[in-house]
This record gives structure tokens, sequence and C-alpha cells, in this order.
């Protein structure tokens, strides 16, 4: 049975939004992409088990995020808009617990937290500001990146331009407690994290310093230990990168990332209680600037979004090895910088 899939993308050029497609595990074929919902700017897509879209959006001078109805899958509607002066988010999550919607705006270095109506709609409820700055140029400022849940369902934010990892509590309004931070190597530049399936552990990429910080995770504090630091690009590549995506089999066995410039992705064996990843391939994207990929929900498969040269690539995934496999590439999108899997 084919599995749907959304692809968010950039419109500076001659782009439409956010794309659709289907992912058939028998042929083994992702379909052409077809335009879904007219956008400005969708780069990071968020569904709820409601079966709403929560979309990144850009309009005119500001940027924000906007709520659609997907209960009729083929017909998408605008619920409604959440538009403030300035760019767009980075990255948006949904709190299915709480009923919130987090996203992190990068350039303004700030985390919104927007309450979900009772239409699926959207109503800001908390902004907060972060500041400082790190030693590389791109940490002029604060940046935060990723906004997202613990597994003990505490917030925790990723800020690429100081070098910090923040942890808060959440009340059913949307309101946060103090923050407890998490400091990395410097100029390290975290962008996103994720969690090990059973283990108390997390893996925070470094877009900046191209690499992944294991870290163990206290539920008691919400604070994070450094275990291990290991590189996503060969000792001897020299031109520039930047570590993007990262994702884990359900399994907890193999961590991804993206790198964007060396243009490959990172497969990583993960030992038995987690704390440590050793590299078991890097593999050519097949197009440029994997901004971001996903696994499909058997985890069989997995699909990335070459930003730079309007392509897809699709990869067969060996559930003993963690290795990849190219199976279809050239797939035209244009600019895409985001694929979610449905599963409906």
């Amino acid at each position: 049975m084919s599995v749907n899939l959304l692809l968010g993308s950039y419109t500076r050029n001659a782009g439409t939004g956010i794309y659709q497609t289907t992912l058939d595990p028998v042929t083994q074929k992702l379909a052409q992409p077809t335009a879904y919902i007219t956008a400005g700017n969708p780069t990071y897509l968020a569904v709820s088990q409601a079966k709403r879209l929560y979309s990144i959006l850009t309009e005119n001078k500001t940027g924000g995020l906007a709520a659609y109805d997907l209960s009729d899958a083929n017909a998408p509607k605008l619920i409604n808009k959440s538009l403030q002066p300035g760019s767009s988010p980075a990255y948006v999550a949904v709190d299915e617990a709480r009923q919130l919607i987090y996203s992190a705006k990068y350039h303004s270095g700030q985390l919104l937290i927007h309450r979900i109506l009772p239409d699926g709609g959207l109503e800001l409820a908390t902004t907060i500001t972060d500041h400082g700055r790190g030693p590389k140029p791109e940490q002029e400022s604060a940046h935060v990146h990723f906004a997202d849940l613990t597994p003990d369902q505490r917030l925790v934010t990723c800020d690429l331009g100081t070098d910090e990892v923040h942890t808060y509590t959440v009340t059913a309004n949307g309101e946060v407690g103090p923050a407890v931070t998490y400091k990395t190597a410097a100029g390290f530049g975290p962008r996103h994290l994720i969690f090990h399936p059973t283990a108390a552990i997390a893996y925070l990429v470094g877009e900046l310093g191209s690499a992944v910080e294991v870290l163990r995770y206290s539920k008691a504090q919400g604070r994070f230990t450094h275990l291990q630091t290991i590189t996503t690009i060969p000792a001897d590549f020299t031109a520039h990168n930047g570590a993007a995506a990262i994702r884990i089999s359900q399994d907890g066995r193999f961590l991804y990332v993206s790198n964007r410039g060396h243009n490959s992705i990172a497969v990583f064996a993960i030992n038995a209680t987690g704390t440590h990843l050793q590299l078991q391939q890097l593999i050519a994207t097949a197009g440029e600037f994997p901004r971001d990929f996903a696994l499909d929900p058997s985890d069989n498969f997995l699909v990335c979004a070459n930003q730079n040269t309007n392509n897809l690539t699709l990869f067969s995934r060996d559930a003993k090895t963690g290795k990849l496999s190219l199976l279809q590439k050239d797939i035209a999108c244009t600019e895409p910088v985001c694929v979610r899997f449905l599963n409906f």
C-alpha cells in the first residue's frame, strides 16, 4: 500500500509551496510530486493526530504559521494564520497532550508557543527571546532553530547562535518555567535534537561543527550531560559544510545525519546502551544541499530533499546494517526543504 508524504519548500523561484507525493513500497518508486497548497516559503511542516497541518508561512514582510484542515486529504482547507513582523520560523512541532504548537524563529532568536483552538486554528500564547552570541560569524546573535518535546514532555530548544540547549517545563496554557541550560562546545551551532526511543539519551547535531554530540538526559532535572562527539564528514573534507537533519531508526540502532556541502548522509551505528556512535557509511545524496530527509513508517526507505538541485532521492535501508542504497534520483521538486510522511 502506498504511503503519502508532503514536501515543504522555498518559493523564492518557481515553487508554489507544499507538494504531495506517494511512495510505493512494492515498486520501490517515489511518484512525481504535485502541487498541494499554495503558500509562501512553507519550509517546515508538522501534522497533528487530528489531521491538521501546521506549516511555516511567509507573507509580505511577516512570517509565522498557517493551520490547515486535512480531514479531506484531497481538499486541504486553511483554518487560520498567525503572522508577526519579520522573518518566518525555521521549525514547527505539535504538543498533542497540551494542544500547543512550538515554533523556532531563527533570525530573531525567539521561541513561540501557540495554543491550538477547538477548530484547529492557532492563537499566540507565549514568546521567549534568547540573547547572546557565539564565536563564529554565523553566531552574531541568538538563533533558535529547534523547539520540540523531550520524552517526559518538557520543551527543549536548540540555539545555534549561542551554542545552548534550553529545557523548560510547560503548563497547559503554554507558559514556561525557568530554563535548564546545556552549553555545547564553542562554535558547535546546535541545530536539531533527537532522542533514543528507549534509553535516556539524546543526539544533538551541530550545524557549524559538522558533528553529533551524544548526551545523557536526566528526567529528574531536565538536564543534559556530554558523552561523545563524533564528526559527520571525512577528516580531509575542507570545503564548507553544514550538518542539517537528524533521524533515528525506530529500533534505536542507527542514526542518520545529512551534510549540506559534502552532500551526503552519514549513517551511524548506536551501541546497545545508546551512549556511543560509530560511523557505518557516508553515502552521496545525488543532489546538492540535502536540508532534510525522513524515514518512512516502515523504516525500509529514506527520502531526501536536495534544496539547491531541485530534486528528491529515494534510498532503501538495510535493517540489519543500517546502510542505505540509492533506488531513485532526479525526482524533480522545486527547492524542497522538508519531508513529512503522513499516517493517513
